[in-house]
């Protein structure tokens, strides 16, 4: 542009440089330029489709310069503007943080409210938080300080954070020396995609304040909860974990120093974890040194498929504690216990293990008296490995999730698993903007917003740390940080040929369906192809992957009653499952063993392949 209008533009504040609606499209948009660059990748003259589209960035010509000029200079230079650019360039960011807390106990319409020192020394009366951030994008709640020394105080939290997609709740220094009252969790984040919940210093010194944990993080897709130095140092604290984690996907429990030189605490877990499809609990330094600890696990674990548990110095050097595990880990497929100085050095210990079945097993310095096993049940084989069971077919898994190829047959009736895109509707940025973006979860943490010890700082770690896992045996991989490397990377494995494809929408999701006509891309032949699934990130980044060994459908999907067609589905099977894990979902689904038999499955809502034009 002229000098004097350059001038002009750079005099403009920040914030005052957004793009107006114009007559006619600008082609100079991100997605304009996009389209431009991918038909001169692809030059097959295919219509380009809507969902991938929808995908694109909407950031308008000056917003992408301006941004991307920002980035030049420093990154951290974006932080003050932050929330504008999430705004205009459809991203996930968090939330700012609401500086002070309510004045009253009506808490059904707050969101993201930092709850310091409310409650301090209260006597009686009870603080309610009933439909507190039902589905909330990135709830961020701060409970530090609360019912500090109260006396006879009852806190509630009943449907609390349901439906969330990223939860980052904290109770720290919660009831601290408190005496009485009682703190009752139920229907806690069910429902939630990622929760990241920290008791920390909670019921520390406190006196008979009772906690009732009752259908917490039910039906979660993944989550971690850290119990530091809860109970510790309290007396006659009962604590109740009933329908903890049930049904939950991924899920992390941390106890350490839980009940730590407690007197007379009193725990039951009933249902814990149970049906879960990965459990990771730990369970360190737990009523160590307590006096006359009351442990109770009832069903724990119960039909469990993977996980790892440990119980590290549980109960050691406590006087007569009382530990009893009923029904653990009963039909379980997968996964490892480690109990390590269990009981050692307890005085007058009794513990019970009725109906235990391990794999591995795994006792050491465990204490010598004092236990009874009943019904115990190594359920590894002398090899080290799980056989598969019949009886544990369709035990966890979503029916239709996983497929044989046989299904994919005209005239087939079979289950449809929820494909729906569970995600966070998010952009891409452009590779000018996200290439100068650092792909680092401590800096990305900073410029986002999103520490750590939040759950949106956990999801960019967790990405992060997948994208940069070796490749495994055969796979060719590349996390697409815009659309322009997604289309770089499947044009480098598929030739300027390369088209994307996924299932049009999610009608029949969770239902039976009826196959219609079925077509096999590059006529049914084992095709290469470059498979991308959505990350949970700030901004759109794809995992993309490309196996050997596959064959790719699509197929009309067809309603059982009517036999009107009602989706188009994309179907990709795996021919080569050598390397797969025993305990991938896929096994316990069709009932096999890797390599043994070939694995299909839809492409989900989101997700996507490309494969050769036919």
């Amino acid at each position: 542009m002229p000098t004097l209008q350059l001038i002009l533009f750079l005099s403009i504040p920040f914030f005052l440089k957004t793009t107006t609606n114009a007559a006619s499209p600008n082609p100079f948009t991100a997605k304009a330029t996009l389209i431009r660059y991918w038909d001169r990748k692809t030059p097959n003259q295919r219509p380009h489709p809507s969902f991938f589209l929808s995908k694109l960035s909407p950031l308008s010509a000056l917003d992408s310069t301006t941004y991307s000029s920002l980035l030049s200079s420093n990154p951290s230079s974006l932080i003050p503007h932050l929330l504008t650019f999430c705004s205009a360039a459809h991203l996930l960011c968090s939330p700012s943080l609401t500086s002070k807390s309510p004045k009253d106990s009506n808490f059904a319409k707050y969101n993201n409210v930092n709850f310091t020192t409310y409650g301090t020394a209260a006597a009686g009366g009870q603080d309610s938080f009933k439909k507190y951030s039902k589905s909330q994008v990135l709830p961020v709640d701060v409970f530090s300080s609360y019912s500090r020394a109260s006396a006879g105080h009852d806190e509630t939290f009943t449907t609390y954070s349901p439906n969330g997609t990223i939860i980052t709740d904290n109770f720290t220094s919660y009831a601290t020396t408190a005496t009485g009252g009682s703190g009752d969790f139920t229907s806690y984040g069910r429902l939630s995609k990622v929760s990241e919940l920290t008791f920390k210093n909670y019921e520390t010194g406190s006196n008979g304040h009772a906690q009732n944990f009752t259908s917490y993080a039910d039906d979660t897709s993944g989550g971690d909860e850290t119990f530091t130095s809860y109970g510790k140092g309290a007396t006659g604290v009962p604590t109740n974990f009933r329908s903890y984690a049930n049904n939950s996907g991924i899920f992390i429990s941390t106890f350490k120093s839980y009940g730590e030189g407690a007197t007379g605490p009193s725990d039951t877990f009933t249902k814990y974890g149970n049906n879960p499809g990965s459990s990771h609990q730990n369970f360190q330094s737990y009523s160590e040194n307590a006096n006359s600890g009351n442990e109770r696990f009832s069903s724990y674990r119960g039909d469990s498929d993977v996980g790892d548990d440990k119980f590290q110095s549980y109960g050691k050097g406590g006087n007569h504690p009382i530990v009893d595990f009923k029904t653990y880990g009963h039909d379980y497929k997968t996964g490892e216990d480690h109990f390590k100085n269990y009981g050692e050095n307890a005085n007058n210990p009794e513990i019970s293990f009725t109906t235990y079945k391990g794999n591995p097993t795994d006792f050491k310095s465990y204490a010598k008296t004092g236990v009874v096993f009943k019904d115990y049940q190594n359920t590894t084989t002398p090899s080290g490995k799980v056989e598969p069971s019949g009886k544990t077919v369709n035990r966890w898994v979503e029916p239709g999730k996983f497929f044989r190829e046989s299904s994919l047959k005209e005239g087939i009736v079979m289950p449809m698993p929820d494909i729906r895109d569970k995600m966070l509707e998010r952009s891409f940025l452009p590779r000018d903007i996200s290439g100068k973006l650092p792909f680092n979860a401590i800096e990305l943490g900073k410029i986002f917003n999103a520490p750590a010890g939040t759950g949106l700082g956990r999801a960019i770690a967790d990405t992060i740390s997948e994208c940069e896992r070796a490749p495994s045996r055969g796979e060719t991989k590349r996390c697409a940080t815009s659309a322009e490397d997604m289309i770089d990377f499947a044009v480098s494995v598929l030739g300027n040929d390369a088209v994307p494809r996924t299932t049009e929408s999610t009608s029949g999701s969770g239902g039976n369906i009826l196959i219609g006509n079925v077509k096999g891309i590059n006529g049914g032949r084992v095709t290469k192809s470059v498979s991308c699934h959505q990350s949970l990130f700030p901004y759109l980044v794809y995992y993309c992957h490309s196996v050997p060994k596959v064959r790719v459908y699509e197929a009309e999907i067809l309603s059982v009653e009517s036999k009107k067609k009602i989706n188009q589905g994309v179907a990709i099977c795996h021919l080569d499952t050598a390397d797969w894990s025993a305990g991938h979902g896929a096994f316990v689904a069709l009932g096999s063993k890797p390599g043994a038999i070939e694995v299909c499955h839809w492409i989900f809502e989101g997700d996507l392949t490309w494969a050769t034009a036919d």
